[in-house]
């Protein structure tokens, strides 16, 4: 496990009284709940940056886009200056909802070319149970100067997601219920992409909401040990968490950034219901 991917807060509070360059990024966003501002000015790590996960981590076109497209490299560097981020940063992001947020984040700074990027293990609640301090408000950094260049992590088109199944393994990441079929609450149809196979995002976490070991994840994915291995979520946020969570059971994986609500507003697109792929 690269040493760059996870951090614990009392190795971050220690980086940050160490007066280490690190750049907090507090990416507050669920479904129910997605302007996380009102949270993060309620309290939020000292120093964080909120992040505006629908504003600057998506775009916005067409639903056959998707709910949560890519942004364009071009937006994300203006948000990421914004930010107050320059070159050779450390980036530490972090959310409240199982770091299922914090990793849209994570792969986007990743796939833009920053070297050093982590999740704060546990998020804001492991901060607090660390009784590691708090600031309300909202910080203003200086605008940074960082340079990006996308292309760096792996993805897959809505045709390769669909091919991939047949040579290699494809993970939906959305709760059993959603992957069934059962119920479909946001988007057109219910269902799964044939042959995808379902490893929710809860899987990958304890009880305190923090990644599990690498063996205990090792597990978890052991179907695609030694194989080609895509993921996706319902919009693409919540993939980028298993892709996380892949990386550091040693398994490379690729996004498939459209994800269900891509998939399903292609009414030709093959739909399967049930527990099996």
């Amino acid at each position: 496990m690269p040493s760059s991917d996870l951090i614990t807060p009392h190795a971050l509070a220690d980086l940050l009284g160490a007066r280490h360059r690190v750049r907090l990024l507090d990416v507050r966003w669920n479904i129910a709940e997605p302007d996380g501002r009102p949270a993060y000015e309620s309290g939020h790590l000292p120093g964080a940056v909120y992040v505006d996960l629908d504003g600057e981590l998506a775009s916005h076109g067409a639903p056959t886009e998707g709910r949560h497209p890519l942004p364009a490299t071009a937006d994300l560097q203006a948000a990421a200056r914004r930010w107050g981020l320059d070159d050779g940063d450390t980036v530490v992001v972090y959310d409240d909802w199982g770091s299922r947020a914090a990793a849209r984040a994570w792969w986007l700074l990743v796939d833009a070319g920053i070297a050093d990027v982590r999740i704060l293990d546990g998020g804001l609640a492991a901060w607090r149970a660390a009784g590691l301090p708090l600031e309300t408000g909202d910080a203003q950094p200086a605008r940074g100067g960082v340079s990006l260049a996308s292309g760096r992590m792996p993805q897959l088109t809505i045709d390769e997601a669909a091919a991939l199944p047949a040579s290699g393994v494809l993970i939906d990441a959305r709760a059993g219920e959603r992957y069934r079929g059962e119920t479909e609450p946001i988007d057109p149809r219910a269902g799964h992409i044939p042959g995808a196979v379902n490893v929710p995002t809860t899987a990958t976490l304890d009880d305190a909401g923090r990644f599990l070991a690498p063996d205990a994840l090792r597990e978890r994915f052991a179907l695609a040990a030694d194989a080609e291995v895509g993921a996706y979520c319902g919009s693409g946020v919540t993939a980028a968490h298993t892709v996380f969570a892949l990386r550091l059971a040693g398994i490379d994986a690729a996004l498939y950034p459209g994800s269900w609500s891509q998939w399903s507003n292609h009414p030709a697109r093959p739909v399967a219901t049930g527990p099996t792929p």
